[in-house]
């Protein structure tokens, strides 16, 4: 057996041999069969977010997400439902739409023209003959569940059904906000040249925030996170106490006007369906998520009057969002490579909202492009250092990166649970 062989780890030998309270080994970033496990188990058998409402406003509108070797096609039918079915044709097996989005009349495969009603039936089949049964050939639905405006589906056979936990906490977080009545107003797309866990174990902490994201931080208040008050000056202790006033005073005048704001985390290892929400303090003015703090969107959500509604933050193992008065940004990954990483992100309005004279784009996008954009180089910088032969797993804050601490115990638990 060569020296190669003997040092081989399985993908769960390898993450056993973490250290608690430090970072992953460098070859669960990097390797092609641990990242083929882990789609299989975190993108194909846990939920995961794949769209929202307005990516299929009208009847007929349809939303294809590819995800590893899988595909589903989102579809909002004539009676203003919306489906998700697998993209495999009944008959042998060709994709019925290519990634993206489209309008249809009935779903068509374009190979042999089998073709569907929006509700999944099949229609039409021609030549296979008088004794040929239709009814059980329809196309393959997809376990969705709609939380406010996010779509989330799971492509196991059996469903997790802790997705109720994420239902029960986020129903009346998001219920003020009317989100299915809203339209998306800009989206984009970057890959980031880095693993899935490093994206996400990106957003589960802004220990990085004061120094990277300054359009961010103008907004947010990275202390939400995990702060260390050891070694503080006066001054700045006073500072973290003015914080804490302020955060509680703002909590007290939402729940007085009927804002669920209270913190849920369903994060450790006992969780499936992982999730953390809290409605955040915004800096500043105090409204939104902007360079100024105020809103970008004069047609705020709903019928809400409140324009200083913090931001209502939710986090899943592939998504994180936030819902301010006046707009949301959600944004999910889906893994291309153990390198490579999809980020969709969506900027919603009110559905009525018109362009030029209730926001501008610009003011509308610009903390989150900025702020994805230094992420991809974040997260691209520490792929490339966590493939280098001198990496070793460094040690995590215990202030400002608990979270990541969690994910990493977390992720070491779903893979336990599915037999790594």
């Amino acid at each position: 057996m060569s020296e190669v062989q003997i040092q081989f780890k399985s993908h769960g030998e390898l993450i056993r041999s973490r250290e608690p309270g430090h970072g992953m080994p460098g070859e669960l970033f990097g390797r092609q069969d641990v990242f083929e496990k882990d789609v299989e188990i975190f993108f194909q058998k846990h939920w995961i977010l794949v769209g929202v409402t307005s990516d299929v406003p009208e009847p007929g509108d349809v939303s294809t997400v590819d995800i590893g070797r899988a595909s589903v096609i989102i579809v909002r039918d004539d009676d203003e439902n919306i489906r998700t079915y697998r993209n495999v044709c009944r008959h042998r097996g060709a994709r019925l739409k290519e990634a993206g989005k489209s309008t249809v009349g009935m779903l068509v495969c374009p190979y042999h023209q089998w073709t569907y009603d929006l509700d999944g039936s099949l229609r039409h089949a021609s030549h296979m003959g008088k004794d040929f049964d239709p009814t059980c050939r329809s196309l393959i639905p997809v376990h969705t569940r709609m939380v406010g405006t996010h779509i989330f589906v799971c492509l196991a056979d059996e469903a997790p059904a802790d997705i109720s936990r994420l239902e029960d906490a986020m129903a009346p977080r998001f219920a003020p906000y009317d989100l299915t009545n809203t339209r998306i107003a800009f989206e984009s797309e970057i890959i980031e040249q880095g693993n899935w866990k490093l994206v996400i174990e990106n957003n589960r902490e802004c220990y990085h925030c004061a120094a990277t994201h300054p359009e961010l931080t103008a907004s947010f208040l990275p202390e939400d996170f995990g702060f260390c008050t050891d070694n503080l000056s006066e001054e700045s202790l006073r500072d973290f106490e003015v914080y804490k006033e302020r955060n509680a005073a703002c909590q007290a005048s939402w729940e007085r006007d009927g804002f669920t704001s209270a913190t849920v985390e369903w994060l450790e290892e006992d969780a499936v369906t992982q999730f953390r929400t809290q409605q955040l303090v915004i800096a500043g003015h105090g409204e939104s998520q902007t360079i100024s703090t105020k809103v970008a969107c004069e047609k705020l959500f709903g019928n809400l009057t409140r324009r200083d509604l913090g931001d209502t933050h939710l986090w899943t193992h592939n998504s994180w969002t936030h819902v301010m008065s006046d707009h949301a940004v959600v944004s999910y990954i889906i893994p291309l490579a153990p390198d490579k990483t999809l980020v969709r992100s969506k900027w919603l309005v009110h559905a009525d909202a018109v362009e030029g004279v209730d926001y501008q784009i610009k003011d509308l996008t610009e903390v989150w492009m900025a702020t994805n954009a230094q992420d991809k180089h974040l997260v691209q910088i520490t792929h490339e250092g966590t493939q280098d032969p001198a990496y070793r797993p460094g040690v995590f804050s215990p202030f400002t990166e608990s979270y990541v601490d969690q994910f990493s115990r977390w992720y070491a638990a779903r893979l336990s649970a599915h037999g790594v």
